[in-house]
């Protein structure tokens, strides 16, 4: 579990494919986070398990199935791109976000970039299938990123970020055609499959 507050920038330095999937080693910077192998790390949203590896020196590697490649950008991603990173949240930390898995559902487009009136706002095309998930003032995740739905629209919403989000995530540098791993709020998916399964024409399953 995460909180999608960033807490730093990461680069990946090696992805290349293996039998299980992809191997991924990122560059995490001046991170003073030293995670140990098992450990869970949200990768732009991602949450991916720390591998042994002792060839990656001071990088953080990882596995990442097929799976994950298909459905995140991380079958996108190039040496060189840079990644939002965040350690697994303890019963201690601080919820300044919201919970969030970092079970990917889906990708979302950047179609529309404002910067104009001292706002920094991004318009989020999304599938059909993540849209019902979607409340104006509710929680969202863009590349682990924990963002507040500013406005909805009849194909995705609008998220305006704090000049604070735009320094330190990778969404500072989003821009028409990017796409975007999205996590919409879990506690939302759970109400709705509930209200669902409870429907007179839809029992729960014993």
């Amino acid at each position: 579990m995460f909180t999608g507050l960033v807490q730093t920038i990461g680069t990946i330095r090696e992805i290349r494919p293996v039998p299980t999937g992809a191997r991924l080693v990122v560059d995490p910077g001046d991170w003073t986070h030293r995670p140990s192998p098992g450990d869970s790390i949200a990768v732009s949203g991602c949450c991916l398990t720390l591998a042994p590896d002792d060839a990656a020196g001071d990088g953080l590697p990882f596995d990442v199935v097929p799976q994950t490649l298909r459905l995140t950008t991380l079958g996108r991603r190039r040496p060189g791109d840079r990644v939002n990173l965040e350690h697994a949240a303890t019963p201690t930390t601080l919820l300044g976000g919201h919970l969030v898995q970092g079970h990917v559902e889906g990708l979302g487009e950047v179609v529309a970039v404002r910067t104009d009136g001292g706002e920094h706002r991004l318009r989020i095309r999304i599938p059909e299938t993540l849209r019902p998930y979607l409340v104006a003032q509710g929680s969202i995740t863009l590349d682990g990123v924990s963002l507040t739905v500013a406005t909805v629209h009849d194909d995705g919403f609008d998220v305006a970020l704090v000049p604070t989000t735009v320094r330190a995530t990778t969404l500072g540098a989003a821009s028409v055609g990017t796409v975007l791993n999205v996590e919409t709020d879990c506690i939302m998916r759970m109400v709705a499959r509930m209200v669902e399964r409870t429907r007179p024409d839809d029992p729960v399953t014993p």
